[in-house]
């Protein structure tokens, strides 16, 4: 069975992830998408916004409703670490015998600093690049250009609409006291607005 790892700090999670994350196990015949937040996210110079519990129950009702789509808290451990290349070999433990394909945003990719790339390819069936912000052709190419050619045969780029929807944005928003309803799923919006985040 073919997986889809979907990691981040989905903080919050929101329309365009579940967007994103239903066009890639689409487009590539995933079984499954699971979901995976991080405790602690090595790419942000800030700290999360929201506490670990309230994100992963934030994605257990966005995702309630799509039986393709699954939490895992593997990243959330006490002993992670919050890296890929760290993360994988769990996933690859816990579900053994299927096949792993990570489903990145282009923003992260250009603008993130990965550790261990080749590491996190070599563990991988696919490496999935879906378009976000405003990177483009050239920057994806550059972020890759080290790769070995059979590393890099596993990247694959999808060409979806641009999802304009960010957490950065939902939290500005938020933070400025105005609706973020439509942007999040309505079980999201309703669990922000009750426990009072990102105020």
């Amino acid at each position: 069975m073919s997986l889809g790892i979907f990691g981040g700090s989905f903080d919050p999670v929101h329309n365009g992830h579940l967007f994103v994350a239903e066009a890639v196990r689409e487009a590539c015949g995933l079984a499954r998408v699971l979901f995976v937040p991080t405790r602690q996210a090595n790419h942000r110079t800030m700290p999360l916004s929201a506490p670990a519990h309230a994100r992963a129950d934030m994605i257990r009702f966005a995702i309630a409703a799509n039986t393709a789509f699954a939490l895992d808290e593997s990243d959330m451990a006490d002993d992670a670490t919050g890296f890929t290349a760290d993360l994988l070999p769990r996933l690859a433990q816990r579900y053994p015998g299927e096949e792993l394909t990570f489903i990145v945003g282009g923003d992260s990719l250009v603008h993130s600093h990965w550790e261990r790339l080749d590491t996190i390819l070599d563990l991988l069936a696919a490496f999935v690049v879906a378009p976000r912000g405003d990177v483009t052709q050239t920057e994806l190419d550059a972020a890759l250009a080290d790769l070995a050619p059979e590393r890099r045969a596993k990247v694959r780029y999808l060409d979806l609409p641009l999802v304009a929807e960010s957490a950065t944005l939902i939290r500005a928003r938020l933070a400025e006291r105005r609706s973020v309803r439509y942007l999040v799923p309505e079980p999201v919006f309703r669990y922000i607005k009750e426990h009072g985040l990102y105020q």
